[in-house]
């Protein structure tokens, strides 16, 4: 594993996304079947997904890169674009994404 506090380089980003109504499960199911793709892109570090107990149509996503370049490929992946930009993202009432760096 990664020692996550050693990338001074890296690159994370958050994403909070809300599902519309009556289309939290399918959402669930695209993320369920996009997130193991996702960890294995070679600059990708650390990459989670968690879906809300109380709030079940909302989704937080944790993401660790290499560095700017590594997220910029991961965009550019199929299943990015098939399952989160053609799939998903239509499903969504609300998703905010910001980047940070290490300090």
């Amino acid at each position: 594993m990664t020692n996550l506090h050693a990338l001074k380089d890296g690159l994370v980003v958050t994403a909070f996304w809300e599902a519309r109504p009556g289309e939290t499960d399918a959402v669930a199911a695209i993320v369920r079947q996009f997130l193991p793709q996702a960890q294995k892109e070679p600059g990708v570090h650390a990459f989670q997904i968690h879906q809300s107990l109380t709030e079940p149509e909302k989704f937080f996503f944790y993401e660790v890169f290499r560095d700017e370049a590594a997220f910029a490929d991961h965009q550019q992946t199929d299943h990015f674009k098939t399952l989160i930009v053609g799939q998903a993202v239509p499903k969504l009432a609300n998703r905010v994404r910001t980047q940070h760096r290490f300090v």
